[in-house]
């Protein structure tokens, strides 16, 4: 007997109601239903010739491609748990999410292999590499995994998959935890809804499937809202507005540092002239967001949430810069140090607790688990503030705020001010050790291309802007900040460098901040 997952049964349900729709749309490819469960059931048999059975942890490494897909779709449909990997990990915190999990089989692109062959002698679990490309002498080819045949798995599945077993936070700020949870993509009804996307309209994603925005809101949610799904190959500003053109994407969706990005393109008679009606939103910069909506003639709808709990709020009321209000009946409070409530517009952490209780928890670290669901609530090391309303408005992550001689400072406020000066791409803020105890405000910088900018001119910029204590002391200008491939900026690796002899010191430089 084989016992389906939900997301088979959704799959099935579409096939047997429009085998020959389109659902997914890649490049100049389209694939109808009929071909998407062919597609999977002989990536499951496939999965099934090469040992993986009930119950074995698989891994995906790979670029938005088809073959992610199949793959994945393939593990859930023989009972495998999935594990998604972000192909740009490497070292020992790769190495730790493969031990972590128990890893038995990775699917990975063919450009990766150095990094997958490094994981073998120290990855005892690991047993089985398919590539997508050309198979070098120990690996399956994808193309050799596929020529299975095309029928109902044969293998008995008591339990059905998750859609995602364990998903592993980015690490951008600590050793990667893995989220396991039972029933995390099921609960994301609000999103799909807050999409606006009918059946038979098409939603785009250029956002990572091994990412849970690209995973659980983009493929799975296409099939829940039984809508087409474009999959862009990666952001690009330039292209990102032809895709959704290209596709008749109606929704989209994108995370921070993207607006300010696609808004410092070049304007184009066009910029008005798409399909999309929603961008789903994670920290759009609140002066960014009427110039988007204007410029683009779409709706932004922000929301706040995090792949460690379930728990969320949703603006669908386009009030600038708000996350918006709880949603599904979680309860949300910002609390202090010592998880006491605080009045509204006052700043503290966010906490939440779901109706259904405690819905996730921290592979093999009870104790951190424990520390995060204190006294019942979910304690997200995230900033923010209520207003009178009840709307919840984000400051950033605690522990990337900075505390420079008795005043904390948000790093998220200081990067919007920044990123609003015309000539300013994109920033990052972050604290560095300071001579007089705490730490000191810097920031590092990429300009606008073709734009010569120099750090006077954001200083003046932010006179007036900002607290006069929350003004950079050091500034570098770079070419580019370092960032995960869900374009979140690596703060370690910036604050591990810290200022150097090129970074430009305002007290160096005798610059003067006005009170």
């Amino acid at each position: 007997m084989r016992v389906q997952c939900e997301i088979e049964q959704l799959i099935r349900k579409r096939v047997q109601a429009h085998p020959d729709a389109v659902w997914l749309k890649f490049r100049d490819q389209q694939y109808t239903w009929r071909e998407v469960l062919s597609l999977i059931q002989r990536a499951a048999n496939g999965l099934l010739r090469a040992g993986i059975r009930p119950g074995d942890r698989v891994a995906i490494m790979a670029r938005n491609r088809p073959e992610f897909l199949w793959t994945y779709f393939g593990s859930l449909f023989i009972g495998a748990g999935f594990v998604p990997l972000n192909r740009w990990q490497r070292g020992g915190a790769l190495e730790h999410m493969v031990n972590d999990s128990g890893i038995r089989m990775i699917a990975y692109d063919e450009d990766l292999r150095d990094t997958v062959n490094a994981l073998r002698p120290v990855c005892p679990a690991l047993t089985t590499f398919i590539a997508y490309g050309t198979p070098a002498a120990n690996e399956i080819g994808f193309a050799a995994l596929m020529d299975a045949h095309d029928a109902e798995p044969d293998v008995h599945v008591a339990h059905p998959s998750n859609a995602v077993d364990i998903l592993y936070t980015s690490g951008t700020t600590g050793t990667p935890k893995g989220v396991a949870s039972t029933a995390y993509e099921t609960h994301l009804a609000p999103l799909r809804e807050a999409l606006g996307v009918r059946p038979g309209e098409t939603l785009y994603t250029c956002m990572p499937l091994f990412h849970g925005s690209g995973l659980f809101v983009g493929a799975v949610g296409s099939i829940r809202l039984d809508a087409v799904f474009a999959l862009g190959e990666a952001f690009s500003a330039s292209q990102f507005w032809d895709e959704c053109r290209r596709h008749g994407a109606v929704a989209t969706h994108l995370f921070s540092s993207m607006f300010p990005i696609l808004l410092k393109q070049p304007p184009s008679p066009a910029d008005g002239d798409n399909p999309v009606r929603t961008v789903l939103s994670v920290g759009c910069p609140p002066s960014n967001w009427e110039a988007f909506e204007s410029r683009f003639r779409v709706r932004i709808v922000e929301f706040y949430g995090m792949s460690d709990a379930i728990g969320m709020t949703v603006n669908l009321e386009g009030r600038p810069g708000s996350a918006g209000l709880p949603a599904a009946g979680v309860e949300f409070r910002i609390v202090d140090a010592h998880d006491r409530e605080v009045p509204p517009g006052e700043m503290g952490e966010i906490v939440f607790r779901h109706p259904e209780g405690q819905l996730t928890h921290y592979h093999n670290l009870p104790e951190v688990t424990a520390h995060a669901y204190r006294g019942g609530w979910f304690h997200t090391g995230d900033l923010g503030k209520f207003d009178a309303d009840g709307y919840l408005y984000f400051y950033g992550r605690i522990k990337e705020a900075i505390r420079r001689r008795g005043e904390n400072i948000s790093a998220w406020e200081v990067a919007s001010v920044i990123d609003q000066h015309p000539k300013v791409k994109e920033s990052a803020v972050f604290g560095v050790p300071s001579e007089l105890g705490e730490e000191e405000v810097m920031v590092t910088v990429v300009a606008v291309d073709d734009e010569r900018l120099i750090p006077e001119e954001i200083m003046d910029f932010c006179q007036g802007r900002l607290a006069y204590y929350a003004m950079p002391r050091f500034i570098d200008l770079v070419d580019a900040l370092p960032k995960t491939s869900t374009q979140k900026v690596q703060l370690l690796a910036l604050k591990s460098r810290g200022p150097t002899t090129a970074t430009w010191d305002r007290e160096r430089a005798g610059y003067v901040v006005r009170r």
